[in-house]
């Protein structure tokens, strides 16, 4: 076998992981290795002779596991973003024994006396050395280092069982994702849908072994995008029950007893259950500040949904009909088609002309397509980043259509992290679910995927603009629900007027969005935001309800421990399911949002709040972009996160923007 790619750092520019010579077969050999030279690496910093300190600790304790990071950074991307048979089985091979590696770190006494002894000798350090060691002390203290012989052996059943069962349920939803996709016969069945999208249908039943019929793909989401669009109602009905049966039955069993551990290990380490766990850890710090603002939203997203329910003026209205008449309403309040609305949005435009054009008025970024480094995939493009001076910024990867080997949704990775302590620069990837066109047809988005365009970008600039010194607060390693706040806050750059007039472009004359209809686009945005909220709110809750579960109570079967969880917080409306549904819950039951989903919503208060300031002080202006990306994007996980709120804001945030955002004033 040829040498292990992994095995040195990359000589590509920006050490770009080398994809090209990259193979399955190269992954286990990475794994087994990282994780031998990390423990190597631990064992000479607890057998030292000199009295702890920083440098001989900490920061050694920060440079070990460099060919760990190389290979799991581009190993769980692939996991995610271009699995087959082999990457899964690797998975289920290497999970269970990294949570053991991460527990034979996390739980060795030994290290976590010197981390203790530099913990309580910190006065002196320099600020983002200081928050280093305390976090170090935090994440041992709550990974259980102070813990007895015993609960130490339990915790680490527990830690490797619930890694298992986490990759099983990633792998049972993407099955069943590409299982339970709709297939249609006949084109005059989707009718409705544009002639790209029915084209994208054709391809994909064709890619599929289907050809002549038509296939609708499912979106992580509970609500398809089709229903908006589908005028035969029994499809719309078909794609829905498709929609909330995945997962069934085998995930079913896996959310149960992924719950009941987590509830146990919570116990162990001292909490009452999981979210209390999980929230002492946040921004938030309690369950019950959550709880609280959850409890001020709730009343009034639900008093919207039945208001904008009444205003369809349809009998019987069901689930799967409720996008297919707000797009109707819509049309009519505010003459703006969804549908219609697409041929403005071809990617490329919208990508060059809209979101890098942003990021180049706001931040002076230029960026420069590299076609000579190659992705992991054919799909994947390659732009070099460079600040207004030249002096070069990083990559950014951008991995847009969806297809069978990716999970469901939109995310962002870092491949490499920067860091000043390792002299590395940030290379990141943006990935996207959208449907691929057949050959020769253009790439065009909905507006929800523009905006979700904006919203990935956000993530990656919070990579590409770290300015940290140690890996351990690279980019967007912040807590959970401050991480989504400045990728919401990029949204706004999606409707603003200068952004929206260079990429608002039909794709086939190149006329400009009239200027009227980007006018009642931006107006029709709170349209609908009863539905959205309760649907974001209920899976919110039903989040919570999982994981404020006791170590001794059995949730019993999910569906009924779903109604009643609904039913108990006041957003059981048969009409508004919530937008994941437990067996395809995959942020919480696959992901690392579990008692965290509300993380969205709490950093949108931060996120509007911000907006307010951008508008205040003239909007997009390059002085604007230099201070939050100094004050706040630059600094990573460097400070505690609200602190750096503070500083740039001048105070702390307010929700009566958000209130006002999604038509909540009345709460």
């Amino acid at each position: 076998m040829a040498v292990n790619p992994f095995f040195s750092p990359s000589a590509l520019p920006y050490e770009l992981p080398p994809f090209g010579e990259i193979r399955s077969e190269h992954f286990v050999p990475a794994f087994e290795r990282g994780m031998a030279e990390q423990l190597a690496a631990i064992e000479v910093i607890v057998s030292s002779g000199e009295a702890p300190s920083l440098e001989n600790t900490v920061v050694a304790l920060e440079l070990s596991g460099d060919l760990l990071e190389r290979v799991s950074a581009v190993f769980f991307n692939q996991a995610s973003s271009d699995t087959d048979p082999e990457i899964q089985r690797i998975e289920a091979e290497v999970t269970p024994e990294l949570a053991k590696h991460g527990d034979a770190i996390r739980l060795n006494s030994a290290l976590f006396d010197r981390i203790r002894a530099v913990y309580e000798a910190r006065d002196g350090l320099d600020p983002e050395s200081a928050w280093l060691v305390e976090r170090y002390h935090r994440d041992f203290v709550r990974a259980g280092a102070g813990l007895g012989a015993g609960e130490k052996e339990r915790l680490r059943e527990i830690n490797e069982e619930l890694s298992t069962l986490g990759t099983a349920f990633q792998r049972n939803l993407l099955a069943d994702t590409n299982e339970r996709a709709v297939v249609v016969e006949s084109a005059a069945e989707l009718d409705g849908l544009p002639e790209d999208a029915i084209g994208a249908a054709a391809a994909e039943a064709k890619a599929r072994g289907l050809a002549g019929n038509y296939l609708l793909t499912l979106s992580l989401f509970t609500n398809q995008p089709a229903l908006g669009q589908l005028t035969d109602r029994g499809l719309r009905r078909r794609l829905f029950d498709a929609s909330v049966s995945r997962g069934l039955p085998d995930n079913a069993e896996l959310v149960v007893r992924m719950a009941r551990l987590r509830a146990e290990r919570a116990v162990l380490l001292g909490f009452a259950n999981h979210a209390d766990y999980v929230i002492a850890d946040q921004t938030a710090e309690t369950s019950a500040a959550v709880t609280g603002m959850l409890g001020r939203l709730v009343p009034a997203a639900v008093a919207n949904a039945h208001r904008e329910a009444e205003a369809f003026q349809v009998p019987d209205l069901q689930a799967w009909d409720w996008s297919f008449h707000a797009d109707r309403v819509r049309r009519e309040r505010f003459d703006v088609d969804s549908a219609g609305l697409r041929p403005y949005f071809e990617l490329d435009r919208v990508l060059l002309d809209g979101v890098f054009h942003a990021a180049g008025l706001l931040y002076g970024l230029r960026f420069t397509a590299r076609p000579d480094l190659e992705g992991y995939h054919s799909d994947v493009r390659v732009f070099e980043v460079f600040d207004e001076d030249g002096s070069p910024l990083g990559l950014y990867l951008g991995d847009f259509h969806a297809r069978a080997s990716k999970r469901g949704g939109a995310w962002m990775n870092s491949l490499v992290s920067q860091s000043r302590l390792t002299g590395r620069r940030p290379v990141v990837v943006n990935n996207l679910n959208i449907p691929k066109p057949a050959d020769g047809e253009p790439t065009l988005l909905t507006f929800d995927e523009v905006t979700t365009l904006f919203h990935e970008f956000g993530h990656a600039l919070h990579g590409l603009f770290s300015d940290v010194r140690y890996p351990r607060f690279s980019g967007t390693s912040v807590p959970r629900d401050f991480v989504e706040y400045p990728s919401q806050v990029n949204e706004m750059w999606a409707v603003w007027p200068e952004v929206l007039a260079n990429y608002a472009r039909h794709h086939r004359t190149g006329e400009p969005m009239p200027q009227e209809l980007a006018d009642r686009v931006v107006a029709s945005q709170r349209f609908n935001q009863g539905y959205a909220t309760t649907e974001y709110l209920a899976a919110t809750l039903l989040d919570l309800a999982w994981h404020r579960l006791g170590a001794d109570e059995d949730p019993g079967e999910v569906e009924e421990f779903e109604r009643s969880a609904l039913e108990k917080a006041g957003v059981a409306l048969a009409t508004v399911p919530p937008r994941y549904r437990s067996t395809y819950f995959a942020h919480i039951f696959a992901g690392g949002y579990s008692a965290g989903y509300y993380s969205y919503i709490w950093s949108e208060i931060l996120d509007a709040d911000t907006v307010e300031w951008f508008k205040e002080n003239g909007g997009l202006r390059r002085g604007n972009g230099d201070r939050f990306r100094r004050e706040l994007l630059a600094k990573g996980g460097s400070a505690d996160a609200m602190e750096v709120f503070r500083a740039f804001r001048g105070r702390d945030a307010s929700i009566e923007p958000l209130l006002a955002r999604r038509g909540l004033v009345q709460a």
